[in-house]
C-alpha cells in the first residue's frame, strides 16, 4: 500500500503479494463462518414515504461509524469491516433505496439527491450530532454530497473508490452527445426486468464473475444476503435494475465543486485494478481541502474485500 497526504509526500510499504491477499482471504473466511460472530440487529426507517433498512452492529454510546455500500450492493458486505470495528464505534450499515432489504422506489427514483436526503433522514433518525463515514463506490458519492452541504456533522470521511467515473468516462459521455445518452437510458428503462437465478450457486458464480478477487466463502456470504427467492422458483438479485440506470441529468453536476466544500478529513481508498481512474494522478484529490490518498496494489473496485487486511491498517490509522 502506498499513503499520499495533502502535500504529497509519499510513503510506501511493501505491495501486497498472491500470498498476503491469501491470508486476508483466509481471514474473511473465519470472520465469516465463525458459529460465534455477531449478528447485528436489523432496523427500519423511513424516508420519503419509503421504509428503509440498516444494520446496528450495536454498541450504543460509542461514536457512530456509518458504512455506506455501492451500486447494486448491500449493508452486509460491511460485515468484516464491521466486526473489526464494533467493539470502538457504534457500527451502521445501511441499505440505499432499492438494494438489500430497502424498499424499491415505485417511480425509479434513484438519483443522487434522492439517496442524499435517505442518508441525511437516517442521521437525523439515529439521533448523532457527528458521525463518521466509510463510502464505497455509487455511496461516496452521496456521502461526500453529506459531508459538503453538513461539515458541522461529519468528522472524518473515508471513500472507498468512491469518486465515481473519471475524466476518461467523461470525454466518452461528451462525445456521445446528451442525446444518443438520453435514447440509450429510454431503452434500457423500458426493458429491465429483475434477472432470474436458478440457484444460489449461479448467484455465487455471478459474484465471482463480478469480482475475481473474490474467496469462494466471499462469494457465497455475498450471494447468499443479495437475493431473494422468486415466487415461480430460483433467486432474484434484492437490488432493483433500475437502481444503475442513470439519465444524463445524474452526471451534469461538476463534483469538484462538492469536493472543494468538504471540510472533513478525507481518506481516499483506491485499487489500482479498478475500473475507475487514480484519483492522486488525474488530480482529483488534489481538489479537497485535507486529504490523503491510499493506494491498494492488487486490488481493484472492491478493495475493501481484495485487500481487506491493509484497507483496514489504513482504515484504523486514519480513524
Amino acid at each position: 500500500m502506498r499513503t499520499a497526504g495533502a502535500s504529497g509526500r509519499d510513503e510506501s510499504s511493501p505491495a501486497i503479494g498472491s500470498r498476503s491477499r491469501d491470508r486476508a482471504r483466509l481471514g474473511y473466511a473465519r470472520g465469516m463462518t465463525s458459529p460465534a460472530a455477531f449478528e447485528p440487529v436489523s432496523r427500519t426507517y423511513v424516508s420519503q414515504g419509503l421504509k428503509l433498512h440498516y444494520l446496528d452492529w450495536g454498541n450504543e454510546g460509542a461514536p457512530v461509524l456509518l458504512l455506506v455500500h455501492g451500486m447494486r450492493d448491500h449493508a452486509r458486505s460491511w460485515d468484516w469491516t464491521a466486526r473489526a470495528l464494533r467493539d470502538d464505534w457504534r457500527v451502521i450499515a445501511v441499505d440505499l433505496r432499492g438494494h438489500g432489504d430497502s424498499a424499491w422506489s415505485p417511480d425509479g427514483a434513484y438519483l443522487s439527491s434522492y439517496n442524499l436526503i435517505d442518508l441525511a433522514d437516517l442521521i437525523d433518525h439515529l439521533g448523532c450530532e457527528q458521525l463518521t463515514i466509510v463510502a464505497h463506490s455509487f455511496g461516496g458519492a452521496i456521502a461526500a454530497r453529506y459531508a459538503a452541504s453538513f461539515p458541522e456533522r461529519v468528522r472524518k470521511l473515508v471513500l472507498v473508490d468512491g469518486m465515481g467515473p473519471g475524466p476518461q468516462a467523461r470525454e466518452t459521455w461528451a462525445k456521445q452527445g446528451p442525446v444518443a445518452r438520453t435514447t440509450d437510458w429510454m431503452a434500457k428503462r423500458r426493458g429491465a426486468p429483475p434477472r432470474r437465478l436458478r440457484s444460489l450457486d449461479e448467484a455465487c458464480e455471478r459474484m465471482a464473475a463480478a469480482n475475481p478477487h473474490l474467496s469462494s466463502e466471499q462469494a457465497r456470504h455475498l450471494a447468499t444476503h443479495g437475493v431473494r427467492p422468486h415466487a415461480e422458483g430460483g433467486f432474484i438479485w434484492k437490488y432493483d435494475p433500475l437502481v444503475s440506470v442513470f439519465p444524463v441529468e445524474e452526471f451534469t453536476v461538476d463534483l469538484a465543486l462538492v469536493w472543494r466544500e468538504i471540510a472533513a478529513p478525507t481518506l481516499i481508498c483506491y485499487g489500482p485494478e479498478s475500473w475507475t481512474s487514480n484519483p492522486k494522478t488525474d488530480g482529483r484529490a488534489a481538489l479537497f481541502r485535507d486529504q490523503r490518498t491510499a493506494i491498494f496494489e492488487g486490488a481493484g473496485h472492491w478493495l475493501h474485500h481484495d485487500a481487506f487486511d491493509p484497507f483496514m491498517a489504513a482504515l484504523r490509522d486514519f480513524l
